[in-house]
């Protein structure tokens, strides 16, 4: 079963674009990467720089230490009813900590097949409309707001 905790992760470039992928299991549906933590104790940057790594191929070891940073804000959701049979009985609420990453302009991307089949560099603004999850795209415009 799933934990009801997880991360969220802008990823873009110094240009304002930023990387959206398309779910294998919900066509249309474009996102940051995302993931619940392994363990309840997980750290959340080792659980950010892991799903980075499985949902991209990009290896935040291989980037400057300041690349991955904790936006420090979090949320609380309600988890979408076609996803809940991945988490126990009676959960229907996740909690999500966001965070971004700085990539080099070249860097190529390849998706985990079974998760993700498509993805796009989009300018910020465009890249936030095309979320699904509406606190997706908060997340994006929060970014660049400190920018």
């Amino acid at each position: 079963m799933k934990i009801p905790i997880s991360v969220l992760v802008v990823i873009y470039k110094s240009n304002g674009e930023v990387l959206l992928i398309e779910r294998a299991d919900k066509t249309g549906f474009w996102q940051s990467v995302t993931g619940s933590v392994d363990a309840i104790d997980e750290d959340l940057s080792v659980a950010a720089a892991r799903e980075v790594l499985e949902e991209t191929g990009i290896d935040t070891q291989s980037l400057p230490a300041s690349s991955l940073k904790n936006m420090h804000h979090q949320i609380q959701y309600e988890i979408y009813p076609q996803w809940r049979h991945r988490y126990a009985p009676g959960v229907t609420s996740n909690t999500e900590h966001w965070f971004s990453l700085l990539v080099p302009d070249n860097t190529s991307v390849t998706l985990a097949p079974r998760e993700h089949v498509a993805y796009e560099w989009l300018p910020f603004t465009e890249a936030s409309r095309r979320c699904f999850s509406p606190s997706n795209g908060d997340a994006i415009l929060q970014l660049f707001s400190t920018h």
